[in-house]
């Protein structure tokens, strides 16, 4: 998996700023960078358009001031208003550059464009009543609104709302990602996200999930080649069906669905196996070739789902486990390497109430299963056992409708039989999943998914 822009908490922020300081870097350089990187895309989307500018106590309303100074040069009606007084060091040398009048936020009047500096990374708690509302104010007055590495009022590390928070044109993240970027409820304040870098070191462990690079079969390729693929089937035809049809479009080489009711539904292309029995699944998957195997989706809860579930775990093959098995599994019972895609009701049966951030959540799943977690949602966090993460965040709100869980579950078999890989093929799969939704426009069906895969798969080639 192509790793993205680094994700880093608040305390990675912080260290990574000190990092640069003991190398040499002088704190007050550092500020003038990120408020040149932040006028700078102001600039481009703004243009001359009259704009005021919030500026908070600390270092972000320090950017503040260094982005109003930087933009009147330009020519650009910049105001100024403050919350109390500049308390630190660069700070304060940047309210001196700025030279100019400081408003009252309690009093200033709106403007065309609205600049929240007033707090950034780090908030651990709400916006005095008073001064949310001002702010909600003032940015819904705006006909465009940028917020200066994060929206005020949002906790950097969980995306919780500490207090009102108004919604964003723009959000201008300083020197990385933080874990609020992308997850909801805050992701859902903020239209368009930009990063400006200003030099900050970061792993990429944690990173946004990028576009995938996918490899088209070659001339040596064969069905086989590309990867086998089976899908167990339970008590509910439909769900095995839609998502042994994903798995087809998946770039996989063939599918087989190993069926419970011996039904020979969907795509001809499609090799449907009588496996209503135990003993009949077992034979079924006593097949090297096969390149993995999911089950989960329409199993069923009963005894019957459970002894297919066993048969399965014992295969010997690399599977993706999904639905119905995880509700019937136990964490002791996940083999190594294996794929698990819970929501969050399936994650918190599993796993329990873990604390922290979702991010922080799903990589102690992995750690403590030793599977590739992808942990479902209007975000989405793919997790491995080592550590490394990847968060996709923005996919089409129409997603939250029946059988779009089996689809995904089909394309990680899927890319799982093709790459191997399963934190690879995780990525691929949820990023194909959100590209598809995207192109079945509104008020799809899960079924409609199925004829626009291609056409992402295409992309990415």
């Amino acid at each position: 998996m192509t790793a993205g822009t680094p994700i880093l908490t608040a305390a990675q922020m912080r260290d990574a700023e000190q990092a640069l300081f003991d190398a040499g870097v002088d704190d007050y350089g550092l500020m003038e960078k990120a408020g040149a990187a932040a006028a700078e895309i102001i600039w481009r989307a703004g243009g001359h358009r009259d704009t005021l500018l919030l500026c908070g106590p600390g270092n972000n309303g320090g950017d503040g001031f260094v982005i109003a100074r930087l933009l009147r040069g330009r020519g650009v009606p910049v105001r100024v208003a403050a919350l109390g007084t500049s308390g630190t060091v660069s700070s304060r040398r940047a309210l001196a550059a700025w030279d100019g009048p400081v408003e009252d936020l309690a009093t200033a009047a709106p403007a065309t464009q609205l600049v929240d500096a007033l707090f950034g990374t780090g908030l651990s708690r709400g916006l005095d009543p008073a001064v949310a509302a001002r702010l909600c104010e003032l940015t819904g007055a705006a006909s465009r609104s940028y917020a200066i590495d994060l929206p005020s009022g949002v906790e950097t590390d969980s995306g919780a709302l500490l207090s009102a928070v108004p919604h964003f044109g723009v959000c201008i993240a300083l020197g990385a990602l933080k874990p609020a970027h992308l997850l909801y409820p805050a992701a859902d304040y903020v239209a368009r996200l930009v990063c400006a870098d200003i030099g900050i070191p970061a792993s990429d462990r944690v990173h946004r999930l990028m576009p995938p690079r996918l490899r088209a079969p070659g001339a040596a390729d064969h069905k086989y080649a590309r990867g086998l693929v089976a899908v167990v089937g339970g008590a509910m035809t439909g769900a095995s069906l839609l998502a042994a049809q994903a798995a087809a479009r998946s770039g996989a080489g063939m599918v087989r669905r190993l069926a419970a009711d011996g039904l020979r539904h969907g795509a001809d292309a499609i090799v449907t196996q009588d496996a209503g029995t135990v003993e009949a699944l077992g034979c079924s998957l006593d097949d090297g070739r096969l390149a993995s195997v999911l089950v989960g989706p329409g199993l069923g809860r009963d005894a019957v789902a459970r002894a297919r579930l066993d048969m399965v775990l014992g295969c010997g093959h690399r599977l993706v486990l999904d639905a119905d098995a995880l509700t019937l599994i136990g964490i002791e019972e996940i083999p190594d390497g294996a794929i698990l895609t819970p929501h969050e009701g399936e994650f918190v049966r599993l796993f329990g109430d873990l604390p922290g951030s979702k991010i922080d959540r799903a990589r102690a799943a992995a750690a403590r299963s030793g599977a590739v977690i992808i942990y479902k949602g209007a975000d989405s966090v793919i997790a491995a056992p080592d550590g490394r993460v990847a968060v996709a965040s923005g996919a089409s709100h129409w997603l939250s409708t029946a059988g779009t869980g089996d689809v995904l579950a089909g394309l990680v078999a899927g890319r799982l039989a093709v790459t191997g890989d399963a934190f690879a093929a995780a990525g691929e799969a949820v990023w194909l999943h959100g590209d598809a939704a995207r192109r079945a426009g509104a008020a799809f069906i899960a079924d409609d998914l199925l004829a626009t895969l291609p056409a992402a798969i295409a992309a990415r080639l």
